[in-house]
């Protein structure tokens, strides 16, 4: 931990340097650069204690929260400052060498002093990730937006032709800090009037406590005419914090696991549950956490018992690298997989058929949104709530409304 203090106190302390150069070559008044600079200090300060009070055995927390987005707040828009007067350093130095070897001893000059210009564009660029970052932390994480699909397909049941599906996931009650707007996302989510609501895993971000003040509030989901269900996702195992007994990890595992039944929700793990509506029948299965880098307690083979590769299937796995991994080729025909866990890195840039970008997609193939292979589909939700980084920058809190119809996708 010490180590790693040393090297965050360097590289604010080197980004700090170069974003002062900016600001002290805009301008020249004393009070002004009093100002930034005990403001900087004072922040500089508290990250540096915010993170030498993270608790391995306690998580996070809203004083972890609060701390990573203010090191973000402080550390990308100087970042950019610092990338912008680097990069004149390299063309000045390269300047000062060309003039030595190119000029007269009586009109060498020294290093060329920074152009102004130059700053203030660093400071106009560095401006855009400072707003939005604000942004996202005061309004973004609570910007609900509600998601609609509509899928195809040709052995769709014809009784099930036209249902609609509410999925929710990754709520992480352990951040929420206005419930308020909490109850509002829970109202957009009754708005919806679907045949049925899924939730696809992170009820918590490690303990059940997190989720005792919220739980009147998401009991108030409205129960529709196919039921309520849910899966867990990577943080429900409390794998990311240390305990002092294993027992006190299962008592809380169990805690979490009743969370679910709290709010009228049933967990499925690694089970599966046959939905009717009167002669035909399709499957919801639900598998436990399955990632390719994190949790592997799913079992699609045992979710799948008494399942027929015939039968129209709803998969619930909160990880999608678990779609591209087992399901999308598999010979059981999984129909559409609904997932969650990447949250978009609740950061990017989102404008509907122009682009879609966000850092996870480095690391997630499928991140965010619908994605088809063959007729088999996957949907990642973006996530309702908000972890580590105490907001949302782009990629927005999303309730998806999925609703399945009966024959081929028009072109």
């Amino acid at each position: 931990m010490t180590m790693r203090l040393v090297f965050i106190g360097v590289i604010l302390l080197l980004v700090e340097l170069y974003a002062y150069q900016a600001i002290k070559t805009i301008t020249r008044e004393r009070w002004i650069l009093i100002v930034y600079q005990v403001l900087s200090l004072m922040a500089f300060a508290y990250i540096l204690y915010g993170f030498s009070q993270f608790d391995r055995k306690v998580g996070q927390n809203a004083q972890s929260l609060f701390t990573i987005g203010l090191f973000l707040l402080m550390l990308v828009p100087k970042l950019l400052m610092a990338v912008i007067l680097l990069s004149e350093d390299v063309f000045r130095m390269f300047a000062t060498i060309l003039n030595y070897f190119t000029q007269s001893d009586s009109i060498k000059e020294a290093i060329p002093e920074r152009r102004k210009f130059i700053s203030q564009i660093a400071l106009g660029i560095a401006a855009i990730p400072f707003t939005s970052l604000l942004y996202g932390m005061t309004k973004g994480k609570y910007n609900f937006k509600v998601i609609r699909q509509t899928l195809f397909f040709p052995d769709l049941p014809e009784s099930f032709d036209g249902m609609t599906i509410t999925q929710f996931s990754d709520v992480h009650s352990g951040s929420f800090d206005n419930p308020e707007k909490i109850a509002y996302a829970i109202d957009l989510i009754n708005a919806q009037k679907s045949d049925i609501i899924l939730f696809t895993g992170d009820i918590v971000n490690t303990h059940a406590t997190e989720m005792h003040p919220w739980i009147e509030t998401f009991k108030k989901i409205e129960t529709p005419k196919f039921g309520k269900y849910s899966i867990l996702g990577n943080h429900d195992y409390g794998e990311y914090v240390d305990w002092d007994y294993k027992k006190d990890k299962e008592d809380n595992f169990n805690a979490i696991k009743d969370l679910h039944r709290q709010i009228d929700f049933k967990l499925l793990l690694n089970e599966n549950v046959k939905l009717k509506n009167g002669a035909d029948e399709i499957a919801l299965i639900g598998v436990e956490n399955w990632g390719v880098k994190f949790k592997q307690a799913g079992d699609l083979a045992k979710a799948s018992e008494g399942v027929k590769k015939e039968d129209f299937k709803i998969l619930m796995s909160h990880d999608p690298s678990h779609w591209d991994a087992e399901v999308q080729h598999h010979e059981n025909n999984y129909h559409l997989t609904l997932s969650g866990h990447t949250h978009g890195l609740q950061f990017g840039i989102e404008i509907p058929g122009v682009i879609k970008w966000s850092p996870v997609q480095y690391v997630y193939k499928y991140w965010a949104g619908l994605y088809e292979n063959m007729g088999r589909y996957i949907y990642v939700n973006r996530g309702f709530g908000f972890h580590a980084y105490p907001g949302r920058v782009g990629i927005w809190p999303e309730i998806t409304v999925i609703q399945l119809k009966k024959g081929e996708r028009v072109a």
